[in-house]
């Protein structure tokens, strides 16, 4: 590919998905200066392998797997971990405000913390980026029987926990709930 035609496609790239791969870095890394490297990093992976860089809405989901190797490699993944579990707490303590439902709530975000990072990760794929098995399947680079299964098994886990916490969904409000977009 021509240097020009090269710089082209990359910018179109660029322009359509930095806010979607940023959103997604801001919401596992714990300072903007964090995610400000990671954004570079898997930018700058995109340029050297933009051969490698599939066509249309793949792209996003190719992008999305870039970045999870490359917090996966950081230096603080472990501290990442909790902050992931942190910022599903925040969020819930909002939707808690309109449901009257703290309590509930706080089990939820414990429950949630009790899973395994593989679980928490694939969840939050399905409830933050609001994907599907099928993409999930794109990002994390395992077959859609596989991630379907998965993301099957990390529901139902969540689903344990919550009802061994005495949480019962139906009375926090399937409102709150259906805003977490596939979460719970």
């Amino acid at each position: 590919m021509h240097h020009h035609d090269r710089k082209q496609r990359f910018e179109v790239i660029y322009v359509a998905h930095y806010a979607d791969i940023l959103a997604y870095i801001r919401r596992r890394t714990t300072s903007a200066e964090d995610a400000a490297d990671a954004l570079a990093e898997t930018f700058a992976t995109a340029w050297r392998r933009l051969d490698d860089l599939p066509q249309g809405p793949d792209a996003r989901l190719w992008l999305f797997g870039v970045a999870r190797r490359v917090l996966a490699n950081g230096r603080r993944a472990e501290s990442r971990r909790g902050e992931l579990v942190e910022r599903l707490g925040r969020q819930l303590a909002v939707w808690a405000e309109h449901t009257q439902a703290r309590e509930s709530l706080a089990g939820v975000r414990e429950a949630f913390g009790r899973l395994s990072p593989d679980d928490r990760e694939i969840l939050a794929l399905a409830g933050w980026e609001g994907l599907g098995s099928d993409d999930i399947a794109t990002v994390l680079g395992c077959s859609r029987p596989n991630a379907r299964l998965r993301l099957h098994r990390a529901r139902k886990r969540l689903a344990r926990h919550l009802d061994a916490a005495g949480i019962d969904l139906a009375r926090i409000g399937l409102r709150a709930v259906a805003m977490t977009r596939g979460i719970l």
